[in-house]
C-alpha cells in the first residue's frame, strides 16, 4: 500500500504530531511497512481457529468477596470540618 505525503500529514494532524519535511518521507515508508504487515496478517486463514482471550489458558483463582473490615465511615467523617450528606466538601477550583 502506497502512503503519500498527504496521508502522512493527515495522520500527523489527527495525532496532533508536528513534523517537518524531512520526517514525512521516513514516516511514509514506516507507515507503508506497518500496513504491509497488517495486509499479510489479514491474508492468514483463521477459519478453523477458535477465538481466545489470551494465548495461555490461565485463569486466576477467585476468592469469595467477604467484608473483612468494619464500616468506619462515621469515624472517618469526623476527621473533616466540611462535609454534607456524607460527602467531603472541598474548595471550588474550576470557575
Amino acid at each position: 500500500m502506497a502512503i503519500g505525503k498527504e496521508d502522512v500529514i493527515k495522520v500527523a494532524s489527527l495525532a496532533r504530531i508536528s513534523m517537518d519535511e524531512t520526517d514525512i518521507g521516513r514516516f511514509s515508508s514506516e507507515l507503508a511497512s506497518v500496513f504491509e504487515i497488517v495486509d499479510s496478517m489479514e491474508k492468514v486463514d483463521t477459519q478453523h481457529v477458535d477465538p481466545l482471550a489470551h494465548p495461555l489458558d490461565i485463569v486466576q483463582r477467585m476468592r469469595d468477596d467477604i467484608v473483612t473490615e468494619e464500616n468506619q465511615r462515621e469515624l472517618l467523617q469526623k476527621n473533616t470540618t466540611s462535609r454534607e450528606a456524607g460527602l467531603y466538601l472541598v474548595p471550588k477550583v474550576i470557575e
